[in-house]
Order: C-alpha cells, then structure tokens, then sequence
C-alpha cells in the first residue's frame, strides 16, 4: 500500500535535461531540513520501511548462496592454489564458529573437490536468481515511494531485474566485500605469499576504501536511474538522492562491522548464529539506506514543478464517541450498522 502523491515526470517537461545546478538550486530554494523531513513522510508513506524488510530478506537470500559458492571455490581450489586466501575471507565475513567448518573444506581429497565444484555452480546460480528477486523487489518499493502503484509487466520486470543483478547488484556486493573483509585478504595474502609486502599492503588499504566507494556509487547511480518505472531525470540530478543512499549505506556497514568485530558480547550473545544476524542488520539497514535516497530524490523532483506536499491526505476519520451523559450511539453510527 502507498499514499505519497505521484510524482510528475520532469523530463518530459520543455526543460528535460535537468542538471546538478537544477536540483542544487531547488535544494536551496526549499531548504535541506524542509526536504529531509518531507522525505521522510514520503518515505514512511510509500512503505519503505515494509519494502526495505523485504529487501533485506531477498538480499539474504542472495548472499548466503554467494558464500556457499566461495566455500565451494575453497575446496576447489586447493591450499596450494589461493584457497586459504578465500578461506581467511570468508571465515572474516562470516563471525563466529565458522573457522572448522573452512579448514575442513581446505582438506585436499578427490569428495571435497567434487562437493567444491558443485557448491561453487549452484551457488552461483542460486545467488543470482535471488540477485534477480532481489532488484525486482527494489524496483516494487521505488515504484510506491514516487506514486506509481503498478509495477512493469512480470516478463519485462523480471528482465530488467536480471540485468540490473549483474549490472548494479554484483558490483554493490563486491563493493561491500571489500569494504568488509579487504582488511582480512590483504592480511591472508601477506601471510601466505612472499612477494606480498608493506608497499602492497599500504596500496592496498588505500585503494580499498575509494574502490569500494566507486563500485556502491555506480550500482546506487544505475539502480536510481533504470529501477523505477517511470523515466527518470539525468544521473547528476538523481546525485544527490544517491549520495545520501551511499553515506548512509557506508555509515550503517562501518559501525556495524566495527561492532561486531570488537564487541564480544554480539558473539556471546548469538553465538553461531552471529555471522546470520550481522547479515540481517546489514541487510535491513541497507534497503532503509537505499529507499531513504529515493524517498529524498523523489521529493526534490516533486519539488521543481512546486508540489510541496509527500502524500495524499488523510481522509479517514474516526467513529464518534458515545454521548458521555447518557452513553446514546450517534445516529450516524446506526445508519451505518443498519446498512451493514
């Protein structure tokens, strides 16, 4: 369900190719705090917070089988051949009492390699389709955050959800791999390869963080620009909507790695199933992240053609009380029980 006031497509007014000086010049003129509070309402009147959960579960759904495809890699790859490397990064991604169950794939035997190999197909096949689910489920929560309350026909959606798997899904989920356990593959590797030294090491904790930044820019920008069904300005107006999507998704992924890793009661408390719970929180902070900034586009768009208000009056109103002196039901409210 969504009640926010559809929002007019601006390019196909005169003046279609809206710019960065457009929306900076709307944002001034409206004032940051007016448009963060009316995002908020189209925001919470579009559902997001109902769509973000959502998110978050078909976003699990994808990223378990991704993991279960790097556990496949370990075994076939052998410890001689880069599988420990892969081993430590998992074990860094997935907190708790994962570590016995990575060393027992990195036993070098003909089972181990077979179940690798099988682990490593499904499990990409299987993160991909819910990947698919996943972009689909984006595009159904900015559909209702801009007032449109269909989503593309199934065939076109589920089509459009695919390329948007690989063309903004794998990149967003590659930026937060490095961004999480970077720190732990570069460790693994200075451990266990002599050509790996403090030079690599310094480079490395510097690229990382800029690349990771790139790649969840560029998947943000694409899922802003081609997910909603509706055509969409040009990305330098969609930037600042993106930008806050990606400082809130990289203020919510450092905290909630720093947590984790130094806190040991989020460890004690969910023991085996830490690893789960930091991908639950990760995976629902993230949807809110996202539909926060395309509640916020959304409204700084609305905005250029002077539609000031988020969402659609409310036209429910209560049932009177019963008289308080002698506790008679107004007329009204017979009328109705009759009807009924």
């Amino acid at each position: 369900m969504s009640s926010t006031r559809m929002v007019p497509e601006t390019r196909v007014m005169a003046d279609d190719d809206l710019s960065a000086d457009d929306a900076w010049h709307t944002l001034r003129r409206y004032g940051g705090w007016h448009l963060l509070r009316d995002a908020f309402i189209r925001f919470r009147y579009g559902d997001a917070f109902s769509h973000s959960r959502a998110f978050a579960l078909q976003l699990c759904l994808a990223v378990v089988p991704f993991l279960i495809a790097m556990a496949g890699l370990i075994s076939d790859l052998g410890v001689q051949e880069g599988g420990v490397v892969v081993a430590d990064t998992v074990v860094a991604l997935t907190p708790g009492t994962s570590d016995e169950v990575v060393k027992e794939l990195l036993v070098d035997s003909e089972p181990n390699e077979d179940a690798g190999e099988l682990a490593l197909t499904l499990g990409l096949l299987t993160g991909m389709v819910a990947l698919t689910t996943t972009m689909a489920q984006v595009e159904r929560g900015a559909n209702r955050i801009y007032g449109v309350e269909r989503d593309r026909p199934a065939l076109r959606k589920y089509l459009r959800a695919a390329i948007l798997a690989v063309s903004a899904g794998a990149p967003a989920l590659l930026g937060f791999f490095i961004l999480v356990a970077g720190g732990a593959l570069a460790d693994s590797v200075d451990l266990h390869y002599g050509w790996w030294g403090s030079g690599f090491d310094l480079a490395w904790d510097i690229v990382r963080w800029p690349l990771s930044l790139g790649l969840t820019v560029f998947a943000v920008a694409v899922l802003f620009r081609y997910a909603p069904r509706r055509r969409q300005p040009g990305l330098s107006w969609l930037l600042f909507g993106a930008g806050l999507s990606t400082v809130l998704w990289w203020l919510a992924s450092v905290l909630l790695a720093g947590y984790v890793s130094y806190s040991d009661a989020f460890g004690a408390t969910y023991g085996a199933l830490a690893g789960m719970m930091a991908l639950l929180l990760w995976a629902n902070l993230t949807g809110v992240a996202l539909f926060g900034g395309l509640a916020f586009a959304a409204q700084l768009e609305a905005l250029r053609i002077g539609d000031h208000e988020p969402a659609e009056p409310d036209h429910w109103e209560p049932t009177p009380d019963p008289d308080p002196v002698d506790g008679a039901v107004p007329a009204q409210r017979h009328d109705t029980a009759d009807a009924v």
